[in-house]
């Protein structure tokens, strides 16, 4: 089983302890909280919507949080945990197993970089680092930037000036320019008619090798998934990823793009400046997304949309006519 290496799991659990559930049998152990398609046949995962049936179909999770209409989906194997409210649930379940990960709590192991630590990196003023950091080979990093504790950055990574890095595993030959904050909580809360409960946040951020990250990009961690850049992918300034939203190899993102949680884009994607995409959509590969759109539905591989909301780019163009 993985382990999380940001984030204690204070499992195991037992079901019961957790749920109330007839057919939940005493003695059964949770281990941890997964997606669908990453659980084992001792993890708890979830199961809220439609969209992710080929998941449920096909999954490994000892039991599943999910709606009555959606149960039948999931394999004889998993058992079913029927709720009103599969969020509130999984937010529920989440916080037992990882208590601090619905806030982020200062690092209290941050000390000044110390060259002699690391092998052949040049740090530069009021640089922090904190404990079980690891730093390859050739990399160079800009003054007053903090990189928190247990984050992995590969061979001759460029990290600038005054940038936030944490809860984050980072490939070779990655530029981040100044002022970006990566691997911070993402925005999620249940609300309720006390309280917004708090949605913890016990994924990371995965960059792939050779990724630019220019000024001032905000990268949220995943939730319960990790939030994945490919290799090769540049982002422009300002841009905005949201939790669990996964990016794939040779995009470009033009500055100002605004990426929802938990969409997956494809590879070779150009978005030009200001697009908004939304939630939970998938974008396919070798697309084109023009500047200032606004994508709310599914985009299939090989096409080019623009527009608020965005559609294919000769119905734009004949409607623009009018």
């Amino acid at each position: 089983m993985e382990e999380n290496i940001f984030f204690k799991n204070e499992g195991p659990y037992f079901l019961d302890q957790i749920f109330e559930n007839s057919k939940i049998k005493k003695n059964q152990k949770i281990f941890d909280v997964k997606p669908l398609d990453k659980a084992s046949e001792k993890d708890l995962s979830f199961y809220d919507s439609i969209i992710y049936r080929d998941f449920a179909i096909k999954t490994k999770a000892l039991a599943c949080l999910t709606t009555e209409k959606l149960k039948k989906d999931l394999p004889q194997s998993t058992i079913p945990i029927v709720v009103n409210n599969v969020l509130y649930e999984l937010c529920r379940a989440t916080k037992k197993f990882y208590s601090k990960a619905d806030i982020d709590y200062p690092d209290n192991t941050l000390e000044l970089a110390d060259e002699t630590k690391f092998t052949n990196v040049k740090f530069g003023r009021n640089v922090l680092v904190g404990s079980n950091c690891k730093i390859g080979s050739g990399s160079i990093i800009g003054s007053n930037t903090i990189i928190e504790q247990n984050v992995r950055i590969s061979e001759n990574c460029v990290l600038g000036s005054f940038i936030k890095l944490k809860n984050s595993i980072i490939g070779k030959s990655v530029v981040i320019q100044d002022g970006c904050k990566i691997g911070l909580k993402g925005f999620g809360f249940i609300p309720t008619n006390k309280i917004n409960l708090k949605f913890p946040h016990i994924g990371k951020v995965v960059i792939g090798d050779n990724v630019e990250i220019a000024s001032n990009c905000t990268i949220d961690r995943g939730s319960i998934d990790d939030t994945v850049i490919g290799q090769n992918t540049y982002l422009d300034n300002q841009v905005h990823i949201a939790h669990n939203v996964k990016i794939g190899n040779n995009c470009m993102i033009a500055g100002q793009v605004g990426f929802a949680g938990s969409t997956i884009i494809g590879n070779n994607v150009s978005i030009g400046g200001q697009a908004g995409i939304s939630g939970h959509l998938k974008i396919g590969n070798n697309v084109k997304i023009g500047g200032g759109s606004g994508v709310v539905k599914n985009v299939p591989d090989n096409s080019i949309v623009m527009g608020y909301p965005a559609v294919p780019l000769k119905e734009f163009l004949k409607t623009s006519k009018k």
